[in-house]
């Protein structure tokens, strides 16, 4: 599903975090980028309706986007360690609408979608640090959202967690539409469609992956050996962007 985002603004006191944002994710993965404090995570607690912005609009497939069903989880969450994963995720599809009759056969059906069916039994306790990450997609997931939000989905994982992880991620890509915050390019590298790159309050990118790396071409120079091709595209965007931020 489409969402549209038209016309946000949002502040802290005085201070705007986001100006006049106005920004298109279509279905697909589609990365949403921007540095420290550039208001991302305020951005996704407006779409996912936890945060109501002083003016603008969100709709998804051409309706208010309060009608659709938001799947959100963010970079930090916590479960009781002596909770069974299944119920766990019975819980969050319960929180979410789900009746609480239904709520075993949806979290088995998430968690066969993130592969942890097996361990639907097992105590959170027992969980890898990788599992754990999964173990919130299969939550956010539980009361079959329209669009999956996700905040930072990878962070601390090994490079073995951290690819299980895509590999959850770019399956769920291929049938909905699913909005990723991140600052390791490397997952966006491997899973966005597009990228969005937030900065003075607005989404100051909207393109491709190909063309964040294009960008490189654009004067920001050569960063060494040790940036990848999309790293010095990102560095150069920003750069560009310096006197809007």
């Amino acid at each position: 599903m489409e969402i549209a985002l038209d016309g946000i603004e949002v502040g802290y006191g005085r201070r705007r975090v986001l100006r006049d944002l106005t920004w298109t994710v279509r279905p697909g993965v589609t990365g949403l980028l921007g540095e420290n404090g550039a208001g991302k995570t305020t951005l996704l607690s407006v779409l996912v309706g936890l945060r109501r912005p002083r003016a603008g609009t969100v709709s998804v497939a051409g309706v208010d986007g309060r009608a659709a069903r938001f799947g959100f989880v963010p970079q930090t969450f916590s479960v009781p360690p002596e909770v069974r994963v299944v119920e766990a995720v019975s819980y969050a599809a319960w929180v979410n609408g789900v009746d609480r009759r239904a709520g075993a056969g949806a979290a088995l059906r998430a968690l066969e979608a993130v592969d942890l069916a097996e361990l639907a039994r097992e105590r959170v306790r027992a969980l890898s640090g990788g599992q754990r990450q999964r173990l919130g997609v299969a939550a956010g997931l539980a009361h079959d959202p329209d669009v999956l939000v996700l905040d930072e989905p990878t962070v601390g994982l090994d490079p073995t967690q951290r690819v299980r992880v895509r590999e959850v991620v770019a399956s769920l890509g291929a049938s909905r539409t699913v909005l990723l915050s991140t600052h390791v390019l490397e997952d966006v590298h491997h899973l966005c469609h597009r990228v969005g790159l937030l900065a003075g309050g607005r989404i100051a990118f909207d393109g491709t992956v190909d063309e964040v790396k294009a960008a490189m071409a654009g004067g920001a120079g050569d960063g060494g050996a040790l940036e990848s091709p999309l790293e010095r595209g990102y560095r150069t965007l920003l750069d560009d962007l310096g006197g809007e931020v």
